[in-house]
């Protein structure tokens, strides 16, 4: 992935702390052995991390975390740089598509933090991976995701970080297009077998809009090669449902799916890339996914 010398985001604010790697909840220290049973929990289950956190802790208390002041990422910071330039193309991509279509796009922030961050949603932890916050309408990431992508997740290169990043862009574009209100709202009166099923397909639908970022910043830029687009479908495998479950707990719970299978994970992704249009990415509509 050619991204050296491409533009740097200025949407992007530093809140990584000198501060150790652990947080509290209700008082009590929570150490990396948890912080991993609730991430595994909310991989298979569906379950909210926060929720568990604050079981395994013995309280029912928010999470709290010490909050570092919000300020440029260091230059030297090779990471911060690349997301910078991944968070700039997103920029570019979409400012192209809404205004394709008469609208106007507002790019969202970036923060970077580590173990711990405030957000309009609540606390949000490290163990969660990438999330983006409709509330404040902010993607949050602990950078040391990339290492877990990698060395336990199998998903290695350059292209597979950015797949992630473009991912949770997708989050805040479904968010500016009224998606994430209106399904919210309907997952609200759904069962929670129904409810998992609508957050596959918004998961789908995020998928795809990172292949159509894919699609229009290769346009613009021709910065990938085919080693890229493998090391993002690899990712996107990687990360579905079915292999996350099968790898942790040995079998397969298909109705506890809350982001889709490892195919369908792929197939949406190069849907987008495939063709750039938005329009390609409705999941909603589809009774196969």
């Amino acid at each position: 992935m050619k991204w050296e010398g491409e533009r740097e985001s200025e949407n992007v604010e530093d809140r990584r702390g000198s501060g150790g790697g652990g947080f509290g909840i209700g008082g009590r220290g929570i150490g990396i052995g948890t912080i991993v049973v609730a991430l595994v929990a909310g991989w298979i289950f569906g379950i909210n991390p926060l929720t568990v956190l604050g079981l395994l802790s013995g309280g029912g208390g928010a999470p709290t975390a010490q909050e570092a002041p919000a300020h440029a990422p260091p230059a030297g910071d090779q990471q911060a740089r690349f997301v910078s330039v991944v968070l700039a193309s997103t920029e570019d991509a979409w400012t192209k598509v809404f205004r394709e279509e008469g609208a106007t796009y507002r790019p969202p922030k970036l923060t970077l933090f580590r173990g711990a961050v405030g957000t309009a949603c609540g606390t949000g932890q490290s163990a969660m991976g990438p999330f983006y916050c409709p509330g404040d309408q902010k993607v949050y990431i602990d950078l040391d995701f990339f290492d877990t992508l990698k060395s336990r997740l199998g998903a290695p290169g350059e292209f597979a970080q950015a797949y992630v990043v473009a991912h949770e862009v997708g989050h805040h574009v479904q968010n500016l297009m009224g998606i994430t209100g209106k399904v919210d709202q309907l997952r609200a009166r759904q069962s929670e077998r129904d409810a998992n099923a609508m957050s596959v397909r918004v998961e789908l639908q995020a998928d795809c809009f990172a292949g159509v970022w894919s699609y229009q910043s290769q346009q613009a830029k021709q910065w990938l090669d085919q080693g890229d687009i493998e090391s993002a479908l690899n990712a996107a495998s990687r990360i579905g449902d079915d292999t996350l479950q099968r790898r942790s707990q040995g079998v397969v719970v298909p109705e506890s799916f809350t982001h889709g299978s490892s195919q369908q994970r792929v197939s949406w992704f190069k849907r987008g890339l495939q063709s750039g249009r938005v329009e390609d990415c409705n999941t909603f509509d589809t009774r196969s996914l």
